[in-house]
This record gives C-alpha cells, structure tokens and sequence, in this order.
C-alpha cells in the first residue's frame, strides 16, 4: 500500500512539473510571438516612412507568412 501511494505522489509531482513547464514554453512562445509583432511593426512603419514599397511587400508577406 505504502508503494502505491508513494507512486501516486511521484506521479503528482511529475504531472506539476509538466503542467509548469508547458505553462512556462507556452508564456515563452507567446512572448516572442509578440517579441517579433513588435518589431515587423516597427519595420514596417520604417519601410513605409521612407518609401521604400519593395520593402513594405516583403515584410508584409512576412507578417502572412508568419500569421502576424
């Protein structure tokens, strides 16, 4: 009985540690989804400031390619 429930305690903390891991990569993919957003953004405003349409349409089809 006892090894049952020292297997079901192992077992909990394992479960925690993934489920915290998980929470923790998807707040880190979240961030750098965000992170690259941001900074097309900021490339875009730029490309579009100076005119630059070549520009603008590459980095437009990389916000679709990037689901941005």
């Amino acid at each position: 009985m006892l090894e049952i429930a020292c297997t079901i305690k192992s077992n909990k903390r394992m479960f925690n540690m993934n489920k915290n891991s998980q929470d923790t990569i998807t707040q880190a993919i979240k961030a750098h989804r965000e992170s690259l957003r941001k900074s097309l953004q900021h490339r875009l405003e730029v490309a579009r400031s100076s005119n630059n349409d070549y520009l603008v349409r590459q980095l437009e089809a990389e916000a679709a390619y990037l689901h941005l």
